[in-house]
């Protein structure tokens, strides 16, 4: 009975450490204002004369969107970047986790407006709504591994190219 017990822990153990991660993963745009209503996230973009970017997302579920989150959004240098010249919007379209009826039906209608073709795309807008660039995952300097990883400064560069266009 007693080793019954200590593999029932390291069970809950990993299964508690799991449920955090899930969490972090799934809190990681939150903790970055990222913003989920489009009209609120238009309305904000104008009225701090900031772009509004859009990151169209599978986010429990999309390999290049989580690498994307990981190596371009949760990194200190767009964070400051981002607060200075952004207004975030997660449109996202979960598999494992449930969102609300509505917002499903706003991002679809979102996704169909700016005809969505995969995960992720960004789409960047102006106060004014109207759309100055759209691009997806974009690998940067290859890292360590010889193995193409996006940077927050290729990102950047590429708002700031869209920015002065």
């Amino acid at each position: 009975m007693l080793e019954i017990s200590r593999v029932k822990i390291p069970r809950i153990l990993y299964s508690a450490v799991a449920a955090v991660a899930l969490t972090f993963v799934a809190s990681a745009h939150a903790d970055n204002a990222w913003l989920t209503d489009f009209k609120e996230a238009q309305q904000k973009a104008k009225s701090d004369n900031k772009l509004l970017l859009l990151d169209f997302t599978g986010s429990d579920w999309c390999g290049w969107c989580i690498k994307l989150r990981k190596e371009v959004f949760s990194r200190p240098e767009f964070k400051d970047y981002a607060s200075k010249n952004l207004v975030l919007m997660e449109v996202d379209f979960p598999r494992a986790k449930q969102i609300d009826k509505s917002l499903l039906q706003q991002n679809m209608d979102l996704a169909d407006k700016f005809g969505i073709q995969g995960f992720p795309t960004i789409i960047v807008l102006d106060g004014n709504g109207k759309k100055v660039g759209e691009f997806g995952y974009d690998a940067g300097v290859p890292s360590d591994s010889d193995r193409p990883e996006a940077t927050p400064a290729a990102f950047i560069a590429n708002i700031e190219k869209l920015r002065k266009s």
